[in-house]
């Protein structure tokens, strides 16, 4: 279910400004950081806010400023700019995590669901060693790669397309057909290890 007076206060704060760097440098692609009042109290961000860790205990709820933004059931975390037209990309950095999600969410996600339960997030999920696709919590299974280091996705607003690509051979692996409706942020679940991305990234030529 949508939050109608969250999707206000997110647009209100990414704002024409931050959307539009996300439309201008479509060619180099959107430069975002993870928005720690998005991530769940399992979740701890480091290196400059783009990198996110996972803690079995995490930080005490109680402690945490409150906030509509916060999941509060799941341990997911979103980025802190919105995309609304363009093609971006941006890679993700795996250390020691065997069960993870990333993808893209609409801003105004539930903050009581997760990233591939409900029809407002597209993700590409990884876990007992192997890939999916996750949308409305049906998964389908994904051929071709691998345990992994580092993955990219490849954003295509217009085109109405998520892909996962192989960093090795630059080259996609698997494309989710979306059906964005407004601006989307990137996102990211994970129950163990930790996930550093790296944004403001040219396209790779043959993507």
């Amino acid at each position: 279910m949508a939050l109608p007076f969250v999707r206000s206060l997110f647009l209100c704060r990414w704002g024409a400004k931050r959307l539009g760097v996300a439309v201008a440098e479509t060619r180099r692609g959107i430069s975002f950081k993870l928005e720690e009042k998005t991530a769940h109290s399992s979740l701890a961000l480091f290196k400059g806010d783009t990198g996110v860790k996972y803690g079995i205990v995490g930080l005490e709820p109680t402690k945490l400023a409150l906030n509509v933004e916060r999941f509060r059931e799941w341990a997911v975390v979103l980025a802190d700019t919105a995309v609304t037209s363009g093609r971006h990309y941006w890679e993700v950095t795996v250390k020691r995590s065997h069960q993870f999600r990333i993808g893209v969410a609409d801003v105004d996600m539930s903050r009581d669901s997760c990233i591939g339960v409900d029809d407002r997030s597209w993700v590409f999920t990884y876990a007992q060693r192997k890939w999916h696709t996750m949308l409305a919590n049906e998964k389908a299974p994904i051929e071709g790669m691998g345990q992994p280091e580092k993955v990219g996705l490849l954003l295509e607003y217009e085109a109405q397309k998520l892909s996962l690509v192989d960093v090795s051979r630059v080259a996609v692996v698997h494309t989710l057909q979306t059906d964005f409706r407004g601006p989307v942020v990137p996102a990211f679940a994970l129950w163990d290890g930790e996930l550093l991305t790296h944004s403001g990234l040219e396209v790779p030529k043959g993507l």
